[in-house]
């Protein structure tokens, strides 16, 4: 059984979209380190501000698919950042399109070959249809070609 003490559960689904929609409000630059071996990630976010957030990351499974994943993280200084980029990692990047509209909070990631991927977080409410506003081509949630880790690992 997995400790969800300090973790936090997400429940997101995921969509292959045609555009990004109207309402973006921010754009970040991400770029996530898949650590070999390991369910660790290395996130480091690039805000239009000009902060710079860094993290570890620690996702667990709660079923066999991706649909619902324990995440517990640690925020990192300059020198525990550079200590942990040396460990042999898959590479994904991706510009993050934050998308407010309708009362939703909609992220777009766009790949770097072009494919727009969204994700809902549904937390703990009951999943609801996507919003007609936003161009879904195929839902994915369940595929695991479309997580983090193996779109990394098709880009490294």
């Amino acid at each position: 059984m997995v400790s969800l003490k300090y973790a936090v559960v997400e429940r997101e689904r995921r969509f292959l979209v045609a555009a990004v929609p109207d309402g973006v409000r921010e754009v970040w630059e991400i770029e996530d380190r898949y650590v070999d071996g390991a369910r660790l990630r290395l996130r480091e976010v690039r805000k239009p501000d000009g902060s710079v957030q860094r993290k570890l990351g620690h996702k667990v499974r709660l079923h066999d698919d991706p649909s619902e994943v324990a995440c517990t993280s640690l925020y990192l200084d300059d020198a525990e950042w550079a200590l942990l980029a040396e460990l042999p990692a898959r590479t994904l990047r991706k510009r993050r399109h934050h998308v407010h509209r309708d009362g939703l909070h909609v992220v777009v990631d766009e790949l770097e070959d072009g494919t727009l991927l969204a994700e809902i977080d549904d937390g703990d409410t009951t999943p609801q249809p996507p919003p007609a506003w936003l161009d879904v081509v195929a839902e994915v949630s369940g595929d695991e070609a479309w997580t983090g880790a193996a779109l990394a690992g098709k880009h490294a």
